[in-house]
C-alpha cells in the first residue's frame, strides 16, 4: 500500500524548530535566534518543540527535566509566540515521537550513526563519564521530531546541518523501500539575528556554559544584575569607540547589542560616543527595556501553572493531530498489523 503524502493548507511551508530545555534563556538565544521566531510565526506554518526526550541523553537527577520544560514553555510565550498562531508543544506530550524513533533507529545504519560530528564530539569529552547510548541513537528521534510534521524547512547553523541531512536519508530510504511517505526536508539557513557575543570574551558567542557567568545575561536577569555585567564587560585600553568587530571585538559587541535593542545601526550609534561607560551604561538600560515586558509576562505565567499546562495542551492537540496521521501513514506503508 502507497501512502499520501499530506500537503499544507494553502501550500505554506511548514517549518519546524526545536530546542532543548536545559538551562535559562540569555540575550545570545533571543536576539540571534528565538526574536526571529516570534516575527516568523506569521509568515509561515510553524511548529516549536520543546525537547525534553532529548534532554534524558545529560539527564541524571530526578524532577529537573518537568520544572525545565514548563519554565521554558513560559519563557517562549512570553517573548511573544502566540499559541494561536505557532504549535508550541512538548516533545514528550507527543508521544508518536517515540514511536516514529524507533522506525527510524531500524532505517538509519549503525555506519551512519557513527559517522555524526556530535556523536564523536560529546562522547570524547565524556570518555570518564557515563556516556548515554541515547547520544549514539540522538540523530534517529531527532529524524522523527522533524519527519512527524511533514516539515519542508527546518532552520538549522552549520553545527546542525549535519542532522538535516541524515533525517534527507532516512527520509529517502523510507520512501524507496516502502513508497513515497515523508516530505523530504530542506535545511535551511535562518533569517541573520544579533550576533551576541561574551561580555567578558568577546571573541566567543554568549553561552551558558562558559566558565564565568559574567559574560552571560539572562532573560530573567535582575536590572542591577545586568548593569552589573555590563559595567564590568570586556573592552580595550584605547577610549576610541568605534565599530570594528575585528580589532574592537569588545566595544563592537555592545555596540550589536545596543543596535538589536534599539533598532538603530552600529553606524549610527558611534557617533554618541566618545567614551565606554556611557556606551555601556545605555545598552545596560537597553537591555533591561527589552527584558521587562518578557520578565513581566513570564511571572504572571509561572504563576498560574493552570494557564500554562493550558496552553501546552492546546499545542500537544495540533502537533498530535498531524503526528498521529504521519505515524498511521507510516504504518501503513510498512503494512503493519492496524490495530
Amino acid at each position: 500500500m502507497t501512502a499520501l503524502l499530506r500537503v499544507t493548507s494553502e501550500d505554506v511551508a511548514r517549518v519546524l524548530s526545536c530546542i532543548q530545555p536545559t538551562g535559562s534563556v540569555h540575550l545570545g538565544n533571543y536576539l540571534g535566534a528565538l526574536r526571529n521566531w516570534v516575527t516568523g510565526q506569521h509568515d509561515k506554518d510553524v511548529f516549536h518543540g520543546i525537547v525534553d526526550l532529548h534532554a534524558l541523553t545529560t539527564t541524571t537527577e530526578p524532577r529537573v527535566v518537568g520544572q525545565a520544560t514548563i519554565e521554558l514553555a513560559a519563557m517562549l510565550f512570553s517573548i511573544g509566540l502566540d499559541p494561536e498562531v505557532a504549535t508550541v508543544f512538548v516533545q514528550s506530550h507527543v508521544p508518536e515521537h517515540s514511536q516514529l524513533g524507533w522506525v527510524m533507529e531500524c532505517t538509519v545504519s549503525f555506519g551512519e550513526l557513527s559517522r555524526m560530528t556530535q556523536f564523536k564530539d560529546k562522547s570524547a569529552k565524556r570518555e570518564a563519564e557515563f556516556v548515554s547510548a541515547g547520544l549514539f541513537t540522538y540523530p534517529a528521534l531527532q529524524a522523527a521530531d522533524i519527519l512527524l510534521y511533514d516539515a519542508n524547512e527546518v532552520p538549522v547553523g552549520d553545527d546542525q546541518r549535519q542532522h538535516v541531512e541524515i533525517t534527507r536519508d532516512i527520509a529517502l530510504r523510507f520512501n524507496h523501500r516502502f513508497g513515497e511517505t515523508f516530505v523530504v526536508p530542506e535545511a535551511v539557513t535562518p533569517a541573520a539575528g544579533a550576533r551576541v557575543m561574551d561580555l567578558q570574551d568577546p571573541t566567543s558567542k554568549m553561552s551558558k556554559s562558559t566558565e564565568t557567568e559574567n559574560g552571560c545575561v539572562y532573560l530573567l536577569d535582575d536590572p542591577a544584575s545586568i548593569v552589573k555585567k555590563f559595567r564590568r564587560a570586556v573592552t580595550d585600553s584605547d577610549a576610541d569607540v568605534r565599530y570594528d568587530p575585528k580589532a574592537k571585538p569588545g566595544v563592537s559587541n555592545l555596540l550589536d547589542i545596543l543596535s538589536a535593542a534599539t533598532g538603530s545601526a552600529p553606524s549610527a550609534l558611534v557617533e554618541h560616543y566618545s567614551q565606554y561607560g556611557p556606551l555601556k551604561q545605555d545598552a545596560a538600560d537597553a537591555v533591561i527595556a527589552l527584558v521587562e515586558p518578557i520578565q513581566q509576562r513570564y511571572h504572571e505565567l509561572m504563576a498560574d501553572r493552570g494557564e500554562l499546562e493550558r496552553l501546552l495542551r492546546v499545542g500537544a492537540d495540533r502537533a498530535r493531530s498531524v503526528a498521529t496521521a504521519t505515524l498511521r501513514r507510516t504504518y501503513d506503508a510498512i503494512g503493519l498489523l492496524p490495530c
